[in-house]
């Protein structure tokens, strides 16, 4: 069986932590599904097609790497590819508690799937969609932090 692991996220935007995370994981999965979710309670800063845009070039040169959007519960989006395994990026503590729990309630709906965690690397830590936007609202230069075929301007 082809193991399929779904990235799910917002990316907004893509950072080089997402970017790093990715190419560590390539080598565990046959194919990786990144999938830019879309949450109608939630506000973005940049839309989506744009972000799906910046993450198709990050990752032009890699043919285990499929770019999608998707609405609803990741463990549907999941069921729908075929994917037995949600990828997630850990960078705190907080994140694993939060994670954790995502993870527990995923495995609840839908128990083919096995939540993978993966650490970042100690220099990516700090570095949030979050604050890339904070930088790009107040007029800083954030390009530092994202991979270098993105440009934050709208």
């Amino acid at each position: 069986m082809k193991k399929i692991a779904v990235f799910p996220g917002s990316f907004d935007p893509i950072t080089l932590g997402h970017e790093s995370l990715v190419l560590r994981a390539l080598p565990l999965f046959d194919e990786i599904i990144i999938a830019v979710g879309t949450n109608a309670l939630k506000d973005y800063y940049f839309p989506i097609e744009k972000r799906k845009e910046w993450i198709e070039k990050v990752f032009a040169d890699q043919p285990k790497i499929k770019i999608t959007t998707y609405k609803g519960l990741t463990v549907d989006f999941c069921k729908s590819v075929n994917s037995q395994y949600i990828l997630r990026g850990l960078r705190t503590s907080a994140d694993f508690e939060f994670e954790r729990s995502i993870g527990q309630v995923n495995k609840k709906l839908y128990p083919e799937v096995e939540t993978v965690f993966l650490l970042t690397t100690p220099e990516l830590t700090a570095i949030t969609s979050s604050v890339i936007r904070d930088v790009v609202r107040n007029n800083g230069d954030a390009s530092q932090f994202v991979p270098k075929c993105v440009n934050l301007t709208i």
